[in-house]
């Protein structure tokens, strides 16, 4: 009797559970989210013209929350995927934190609040954009995408990329082929990092029924389409030089980044070990890290040498 006792005191307890304040922030994808930040915070920075610190502030906020609140209806559409895939058997939901109904609530108030402070901080076409990265990350490439082509995170690679052109626009309140091009250089990027993270989690994928590229036509066409897109990746990665956005400083960094990038996926090619997979995931994300960051000081020196020659 106290065994049965305990067990449903036990059980009860389960069932008042309340999600914690950190249940909420594992559902927003903090790891993602920082990134959505920096690259937001780039195409702020690097834009021509200038906004009050605390417009600045709020705007960046903005595109992060409306990241945050995609991710959450990511996990939320794909609770039953996360559960048998060893990478997210923690997160809130499959882990039993957390009810898919708080994730969706959470997801879709975030994300009507996220796009409407931003278009009365800065402006509505921003708005707009961060409505569409939104929509496009949580149903076109999550519900839509994602399960059925293999193809999904090269055309759902588009949400990640957009976030230096909302910041680009939430400063110019328009579009020019600078933040296009920075646009390009993110979706470029984006299949060859998840097909290397997808190399060496290939029995997650294939337990969940995932069809990411490694699953559908095998490791050799995923090393070989890596290759490929590390190949047009580098040289776009220094085509902020060729339309004047950075200096020469720039360029020789990112045409050196660019060529271990393509050397690390050309050993990848060859040798097809996992260890190299787990190398090259590791170093894209120093590599956009290293290329957004050069862009931003480039910005900073050429500021500073602008300001401090005598008028």
């Amino acid at each position: 009797m106290a065994v049965s006792t305990d067990q449903n005191i036990s059980a009860d307890a389960d069932a008042l559970r309340v999600s914690s304040v950190g249940d909420f922030w594992s559902l927003l994808k903090p790891r993602v989210m920082s990134l959505v930040i920096f690259t937001g915070f780039s195409g702020m920075y690097l834009a021509p013209g200038d906004l009050h610190p605390l417009v600045f502030v709020v705007s960046l906020f903005a595109i992060a929350a409306g990241a945050g609140a995609s991710g959450a209806i990511n996990q939320w559409y794909d609770r039953d995927i996360d559960a048998v895939m060893t990478r997210t058997q923690s997160r809130p939901i499959p882990a039993g934190l957390m009810e898919p109904a708080e994730a969706l609530t959470m997801g879709l108030v975030i994300s009507a609040l996220s796009v409407l402070v931003l278009g009365l901080a800065a402006n509505w076409l921003a708005a707009g954009l961060l409505a569409f990265t939104i929509f496009f990350y949580g149903v076109v490439y999550t519900i839509w995408l994602k399960r059925r082509t293999p193809q999904n995170i090269v055309i759902g690679g588009a949400a990640g990329a957009l976030p230096p052109v909302i910041g680009w626009a939430a400063v110019t309140g328009s579009l020019s082929v600078e933040p296009l091009l920075l646009f390009a250089l993110i979706f470029m990027w984006t299949p060859p990092h998840f097909w290397a993270l997808a190399l060496f989690r290939n029995e997650d994928y294939t337990r969940a029924n995932v069809p990411m590229l490694p699953v559908v036509a095998g490791e050799m066409e995923t090393r070989k389409q890596i290759l490929i897109y590390a190949v047009l990746l580098a040289p776009l990665g220094v085509a902020p030089w060729f339309i004047g956005m950075a200096s020469v400083f720039y360029a020789g960094l990112a045409g050196a980044a660019g060529a271990l990038f393509v050397y690390l996926s050309w050993q990848l090619f060859r040798s097809g070990d996992h260890a190299v997979a787990r190398r090259l995931f590791g170093f894209s994300i120093l590599y956009l890290f290293v290329l957004f960051l050069a862009l931003v000081a480039d910005r900073a020196i050429q500021q500073f040498l602008l300001v401090g020659i005598p008028s």
